[in-house]
């Protein structure tokens, strides 16, 4: 398991190789035409959606966040949205509400999938979704990420007794991917590419993919490590599982938000920002990821991130 050289800067120059909305949370806080066609009207142009304008007015911020995506995103047995990009996000909250000098701003928080979670952040039903998402190339072309906050590495989650170590162990097999994840893509490209001759399920959430490798449906789930950890910390059997093999990718999350709206970013990325250097961000980090059930040392990447804040999209 060694770890990958490249700093976060190369890991930008090889970045060049390379989600139905559910129910809200509700919290108080802060073609060319044809040959000669008769004329058209033209329609007139979308109306450009401003976040901040729209929080003003309504007093409303609404956060994306995920159902089972712990430690960064998850709803707990209270049903409330708890995990290390929630608290961020509520950080947010807290500096757009003071930008805006709003008396009172509510956070709404509504489910989104890994399947959903771009159209939601494009189409406005969400303002900033704050779950585990990979910053990628194509997801810049839809969506603007604000700082990183974490970087994982895609790994294969197996049961100790399958001895699954590596990839190549898994040609012939089935295995079970996240349905929009990054790891779908990767898995899929890799199959084609080494001819592995997988057959390929997929899950709607990361819950269902584990409980397709507990039962015996799939022989592995490849996802970012961190999160496959936190799988594992939550199961009554975790010494039947293993996070094996080498890196498979290089993953930089982010907050997604809309692009094209500076003025909103701003706020985000300055947010964040002050976080890393007051060092706030590590006691948020400590709170999710030094505990009893999960320990995950901070890596060489996050750390750089910390002090250079960057957007650089994931590598390969």
């Amino acid at each position: 398991m060694s770890p990958i050289r490249p700093s976060l800067r190369a890991l930008a120059l090889c970045a060049l190789l390379l989600l139905p909305p559910a129910a809200a949370f509700a919290q108080d806080r802060t073609t060319r035409a044809a040959a000669n066609p008769p004329a058209e009207p033209a329609a007139p142009p979308a109306e450009r959606l401003d976040t901040l304008k729209r929080i003003r007015d309504s007093s409303m911020l609404t956060i994306g966040v995920r159902e089972a995506s712990a430690p960064f995103s998850f709803i707990d047995s209270q049903k409330q949205p708890q995990g290390y990009s929630v608290d961020l996000c509520l950080k947010v909250a807290d500096a757009i509400k003071s930008e805006l000098k709003l008396p009172r701003l509510d956070v709404r928080f509504v489910a989104v999938s890994s399947a959903n979670r771009i159209a939601m952040v494009k189409d406005g039903k969400v303002d900033l979704e704050c779950g585990s998402t990979t910053n990628t190339r194509d997801r810049q072309k839809d969506v603007a990420f604000a700082y990183t906050t974490f970087v994982a590495g895609i790994k294969l989650l197996a049961k100790k007794s399958s001895s699954i170590e590596s990839v190549e162990d898994l040609r012939g097999k089935v295995v079970v991917v996240t349905k929009g994840t990054t790891s779908e893509k990767m898995m899929r490209r890799m199959n084609d590419d080494r001819v592995l001759k997988l057959t390929i399920l997929e899950a709607k959430d990361h819950d269902e993919s584990f409980a397709a490798v507990a039962s015996g449906k799939a022989i592995a789930f490849p996802m970012d490590d961190v999160l496959l950890y936190g799988l594992i910390s939550k199961t009554a059997n975790p010494d039947d599982f293993a996070v094996v093999g080498r890196y498979l990718s290089v993953e930089p999350y982010g907050i997604m938000l809309r692009k094209d709206e500076p003025a909103f970013e701003k706020i985000v990325d300055r947010t964040l920002n002050e976080m890393f250097q007051s060092g706030e961000i590590r006691k948020v980090y400590a709170r999710w990821f030094a505990t009893k059930d999960l320990t995950v040392p901070m890596n060489q990447y996050l750390k750089e991130a910390f002090v250079v804040p960057n957007t650089y999209p994931a590598w390969p």
